[in-house]
Parts: structure tokens; sequence; C-alpha cells
């Protein structure tokens, strides 16, 4: 094997990253503030909301893990409480669920948008409602950069009195009906992690809708230190603020978060037409014109019983041979060790998904030699069906 690999989404950087980094260096702003936090902060609230005409306000932070525990934190998440969580999405959703001492209530997807199931949520809520435990929470994700049915997960929360946490961390660029992934909740989360659509190398933001917000989330994120010429501190606080380094990798990046877009969106195309004369295999898509998806990752599902026999792992593994990386969908939470005696609503759809689905190269940065390896890798491995 002696050609280079081929990675499921590698960063890719736009060139203006390294005069924001430089001008941190020159002013010796090598700390979690400075000039570049705060324009990082606006250029993603301008990005937002600007077109939108709704507030909102923009923490930039250490991880997008950071900013959910600290929007479940100012939603007053607490020991013993219950929050309600999509169960097919990486930890990092449900992680800070339990840091907080509280207990995630998983929740089963829909096959429209591989999202939360707004029948399975409604199941959930009544039912721990009538157990004498009204969820604190709900955390929603727009996975792989697919918005979730926003209307109907909001109108469920609105009726049960049940904040929404947005969870778009892989979602920045997507869109459902005109408005932009990161502005439908009460809090919202973004993810700047290496593999993301931009990054910061590692690096998140919590969305609010006030700046009185932003501010208390500012306050926790920077130990929540107490107006006083001495340390002093009458809350717990956490280390969470983005650096200034990282913020102007991040106000680089931004300014490129349309081609980048673009480009993922280029390769699900080229997965839908490799893919159109393969018979069993289906790369997912959105339900109507109402989601406009940014396609972090290309997602298709394979029905062995259409294929020959040749199923997602055999895929997987024919990839891996090629130096092509490929990955599983996002082993559902209620099936995780960690979380093996959680409450799961739901009829198996996401245990299906994760059996049958496979995550396939998709970053903006691949080249018309890397495209056509990675579709005579996968020819070639359906050539051999049965």
């Amino acid at each position: 094997m002696n050609k280079d690999k081929i990675w499921l989404s590698s960063p890719h950087m736009g060139g203006n990253e390294q005069k924001f980094v430089n001008e941190a260096f020159e002013q010796n702003w090598v700390a979690p503030l400075g000039p570049n936090v705060n324009g990082f902060e606006e250029d993603i609230k301008n990005y937002l909301f600007k077109e939108s005409g709704k507030e909102g306000a923009v923490a930039a932070l250490s991880s997008g893990t950071a900013a959910l525990h600290l929007a479940l934190i100012m939603i007053g998440v607490k020991a013993g409480d219950e929050v309600l969580c999509q169960s097919m999405t990486f930890a990092a959703s449900a992680n800070p669920i339990a840091y907080l001492g509280a207990t995630p209530i998983f929740i089963d997807s829909e096959e429209e948008t591989l999202n939360l199931c707004p029948n399975q949520l409604r199941i959930a809520i009544e039912d721990r409602i009538s157990k004498g435990k009204k969820p604190k929470a709900i955390i929603a994700v727009h996975l792989y950069g697919m918005p979730y049915q926003v209307e109907k997960i909001n109108e469920i929360a609105r009726e049960f009195d049940i904040p929404v946490i947005e969870d778009a961390a892989e979602a920045l660029g997507s869109t459902y009906k005109g408005g932009k992934c990161g502005t439908f909740a009460e809090y919202a989360i973004l993810s700047f992690n290496g593999n993301k659509i931009i990054t910061t190398s590692g690096g998140g933001a919590l969305i609010a809708k006030s700046q009185a917000n932003k501010e208390k989330a500012v306050f926790l994120a920077t130990q929540a230190r107490d107006a006083a010429p001495h340390y002093q501190h009458s809350e717990i606080g956490y280390n969470y603020r983005l650096s200034n380094i990282s913020a102007g990798i991040g106000r680089g990046q931004l300014q490129v978060i349309d081609s980048r877009v673009s480009a993922r969106r280029q390769m699900h195309d080229f997965y839908v037409d490799l893919f159109s004369e393969i018979e069993g295999v289906k790369v997912f898509e959105a339900p109507n014109k109402d989601y406009f998806a940014n396609h972090w990752l290309s997602v298709i599902t394979i029905d062995e019983n259409k294929t020959g026999g040749i199923n997602r792992e055999d895929l997987r593994l024919h990839l891996e041979k090629l130096n092509i990386e490929s990955r599983p969908l996002w082993k559902p939470m209620h099936m995780q060790p960690v979380f093996k005696d959680t409450a799961f609503y739901g009829t198996g759809v996401a245990e299906q998904l994760f059996k049958d689905g496979l995550c396939l190269p998709s970053g903006s940065n691949l080249t018309e030699e890397e495209r056509s390896r990675i579709k005579s890798g996968i020819l070639s491995c359906f050539s051999n069906r049965s």
C-alpha cells in the first residue's frame, strides 16, 4: 500500500488563517481573549443571524462539548434531572449530561433525516411525566449536517415547556427553510474540531438568544471570576474559553465557509451519480427542498439482500485495504457500554442505520485523482458480488 491515505474529512486551510495568527503573535495576544476572539464571535454572529432578522450572541469556546456543557448549566440541569437526547450521535452530545450527574434518556431516529424522531420524543416525554420525572431539556442533533425536523421538534418542546439545545456541531452552513442551523433553539452549539466544515484546530461555540446569556456563559467559561481586584469565586467555573490564536484560524476559515459547503455538496452529488446503478445502495439525501444540508459527511446505507451479499463492513474493509478511510455511522448511545442502563424509546431505526450505514470520504479538499481512486475502489468491491 504505497498511495497516500484518503481521509474521511481532513482540515482544509483557506490561506488567510496565517494573517490573523501572525497578527496575534505580533500583538502578543497569545491568550484566551483578544481581538481575534471578539472578531470571530462577531463573524459567526453575522454569518448566522445577519440575513434572518433574528437576535443572537456567540461565545467562542474550547470545544463543542464545552458549549453543550454550559448550555445545560444555563438551562438549569442539575444532578438527578433527566435530559432527552438523540441516540444516534457522537458521545459528546450525551457526555455533558453525565458531567452534571443528570440522566440521559435516549430517543430513536426517524428515517427521513436520521435525526430525533418526533413520535418517539412525544412518547418519551409523556411516559417520563407519568413517572413523575418531567425532562429538563431536549438535545436534538443535525446529524452529518442534515437538519432535524425543526418545526415538529420545537412544537413538541413548546407544548411541554421543555427547552431545546440544538447540537449543530456538524451543521454549520446547513439551513432549514432558509434559516441557518444554530438559530432554532434556546441554545445551540457549534464545533470547529479538525474534521469539521471549518476548523480552529480544536474549538467550538455556544449560540445564545441574548447578549446577557452569552455574557453569563463567558463568565462561567473563564472560571466564574467575580468582579473584584483579587480572585474571588461565588460559583463553580470552567476553563472553556477559545484562545486568540485558535480564533484567528477560525476567522480565516469562516471567510471560505460557502466554498467549503459547496465542495462537500459536490462530493455528495459525486456519490449519488456513482451509486445510481448499484442496486441495494442508497445515498442519504434531503427529504425535500426545505432542507439544505452541508453534507459534512456523505452517508450511504447498504442492503446486502440486494447487493449479492456485500454489506457495509465488506465495503469498509475493501476501502481500508486501498488506504481509503470510511466509517460506520455513529453507534447509538443506548447501545454504548457506558450507557447500557439508560432508558431508550424507539423501534430500532437507529440500530438498523448503524448496521447498514457507512460514511464515505467527504472532504472539501479531495482532488480529482482521489475521487478517481474512491470510484475505482467502490466499483471494484461491488464487481465482486456473487
